[in-house]
């Protein structure tokens, strides 16, 4: 696997991922930009809408007809909240030309210019977007802001988030605001758009085995050269100290069969490179079935249904997930803070250290398996002030010893906790 990447034009890059582990070419084209209320809802509006129609094929059965030309390529699309930032995300996969019969067209070419009309030019009546499309994907969108009460554990979650950063972009629901919907029509989400496309980071990935002159044809393509220079408007994540906040308690009540805690808890470091250390910090916490959450809340208490934790690099936080029951959150809460002080004094042993670096190793080693995780992987770099390849990647997390994440621990304090009860 050799990674590069290419400057297109200012603000607009191409990372090309060059292997031959794969039967597949897959294209990615990352759009990302500031998270604001303003926007936030706008932005999760237009990969719905931009995947009904484009200037050639207006239709989903016009499109889905030509993927199936493609010898069954595949196109999807999606949203995600990096940082202070939002990423419209749109990816198409094809097979390589290597195992197509050898009069057939350049399918990784064709592949390009179709996710590039995709993205880049859509389906318009009178100068904006089809009202039809508009209105269908809003109540769309409605429906999946109103659902995420449905799946408790991931509604507790964002609602800590909402707590943690109040009037702050990351608290902001990837999703947007049905309230915001009733003010979107047509044609402003059109103007947005437009907007969108000036001032966006853009990063085209193409992973597989690749042609040598894929630079040429994707800065000889029609729908890339249209695209202007830009000093993209986006949040370059950077470590920051936190101030050690008053703990935040907050308890909702839903219909709920289970508890829902989570513990947001901040990281008082300053140091890119601290965040590897944060890493084994988590896995020792609760990030795996041999942590001290799973293996003494769940296990020996026998107080919850699951124990673990997340970290958050981007945003220098830890998450804290358990579903308990109702009944059990003052005996759970206990006990998970009691892990979190005997972390602090170091009682853990260098060989759980030793296997917590083992498994992220693992974790690392199998990246380029998977070709989604390979482009996930290099685009959280791009993102990353510190760009760090594979292999020094696992050099520095090999580095990390018992003291180090002693030293983690003691720059961990609670910001909210939130508990969804009935």
């Amino acid at each position: 696997m050799k990674y590069n990447r290419i400057d297109i034009k200012d603000g607009i890059k191409l990372h090309t991922i060059q292997t031959d582990k794969f039967k597949t070419n897959l294209i990615a084209i990352m759009l990302t930009t500031k998270l604001d209320k303003q926007n936030v809802t706008r932005n999760a509006l237009i990969p719905a809408v931009l995947r009904r129609g484009t200037a050639s094929l207006k239709t989903q059965e016009e499109i889905n007809k030509k993927l199936e030309d493609m010898y069954g390529a595949s196109f999807d699309c999606g949203l995600d909240k990096t940082g202070d930032n939002q990423v419209l995300k749109f990816y198409i996969e094809s097979v390589n030309d290597g195992f197509l019969p050898q009069d057939e067209e350049n399918m990784l070419k064709i592949s390009l210019e179709n996710i590039f009309e995709l993205v880049f030019n859509p389906y318009l009546e009178n100068g904006c977007f089809k009202k039809e499309y508009v209105e269908q994907e809003k109540e769309n969108l409605k429906q999946i802001i109103e659902g995420k009460i449905d799946n408790k554990a991931r509604y507790a979650l964002d609602r800590c988030i909402e707590e943690m950063y109040k009037n702050e972009p990351f608290g902001l629901y990837k999703y947007g605001y049905v309230e915001d919907l009733n003010n979107i029509n047509e044609k402003n989400l059109y103007e947005y758009y437009i907007n969108l496309i000036d001032q966006c980071k853009i990063d085209i990935f193409v992973s597989g085995i690749l042609d040598n002159n894929i630079e040429e044809i994707i800065k000889n393509n029609q729908n890339i050269n249209k695209l202007g220079q830009r000093n993209p408007e986006y949040i370059m994540p950077e470590i920051k100290p936190k101030i050690a906040q008053k703990e935040n308690v907050i308890q909702e009540s839903m219909e709920v069969s289970q508890g829902k805690l989570v513990i947001g808890l901040d990281l008082d470091i300053d140091n890119e490179d601290l965040r590897y250390d944060a890493m084994i910090y988590n896995t020792l916490l609760g990030g795996s079935a041999n942590s001290k959450l799973f293996q003494n809340v769940r296990e020996k208490a026998s107080l919850a249904y699951t124990a673990s934790s997340s970290y958050y690099r981007f945003k220098n936080n830890v998450f804290i997930n358990c579903g308990i029951e109702i009944e059990n959150y003052n005996k759970a809460l206990d006990i998970i803070k009691q892990q979190i002080e005997e972390m602090k004094k170091g009682e853990f042993t260098e060989e759980e250290v030793e296997n917590a670096k083992q498994g992220i190793i693992a974790a690392i080693k199998s990246i380029d398996d998977e070709q989604d995780t390979e482009i996930t992987y290099f685009f959280g770099q791009e993102l990353s002030k510190n760009k760090l390849e594979l292999d020094k990647y696992m050099e520095r997390v090999s580095k990390i010893n018992k003291q180090n994440v002693i030293d983690i621990a003691n720059k961990v304090s609670i910001n909210t906790v939130y508990f969804l009860k009935n």
